[in-house]
């Protein structure tokens, strides 16, 4: 038995579409995990916090769970494991409209895309260097990216990317 504590602001409960990037480390390796919030089937934009409890949700019925299969297939232990989550949003409101709903959720995928490479290696699209981290789960867009609002997210998610453990 241990006692531990969380610590975050209350804004993270906020819905809308963000952009958050995972560093996880276990023992000797880590990983990084990039997501965004703001469905594919549904109106629905949930908070980074909301995202949380699905990502790690170690249930054998739990279907979000993204980050945590990602952590078995690199054998990672998900309970021994230290966690931190950088974020930014809401981007974009939730909207009830489907036709807005996908709009601004390509707009964010081809965000969250980018900041995977970003996270990697980088390339000329993204316009940052390469961090060098082992990024799981990948994603990619077919959607443009908009590159005046991708240098807004950037200038405000940096500091705190800056403040990962190195690759």
């Amino acid at each position: 038995m241990k006692t531990h504590s969380l610590t975050f602001s209350g804004a993270l409960i906020e819905r809308g579409f963000w952009l958050y990037v995972w560093h996880v480390q276990c023992g000797g390796s880590a990983i990084v995990y990039v997501g965004r919030t703001g469905d594919s089937s549904s109106c629905n934009a949930a908070s980074p916090f909301n995202r949380l409890g699905q990502h790690l949700d170690i249930r054998e019925s739990a279907s979000a769970n993204m980050l945590l299969r990602q952590m078995r297939r690199k054998k990672m232990d998900p309970t021994a494991a230290t966690y931190r989550l950088a974020c930014v949003g809401p981007i974009f409101s939730e909207t009830d409209n489907w036709d807005q709903h996908q709009i601004l959720r390509n707009r964010v995928a081809a965000m969250e895309a980018a900041l995977g490479r970003h996270m990697k290696d980088g390339d000329d699209q993204v316009g940052f260097p390469g961090r060098g981290y082992d990024v799981v789960g990948q994603t990619h867009s077919k959607h443009p990216l908009d590159r005046s609002l991708w240098l807004q997210v950037m200038a405000k998610l940096t500091p705190q990317l800056d403040e990962l453990p190195p690759p």
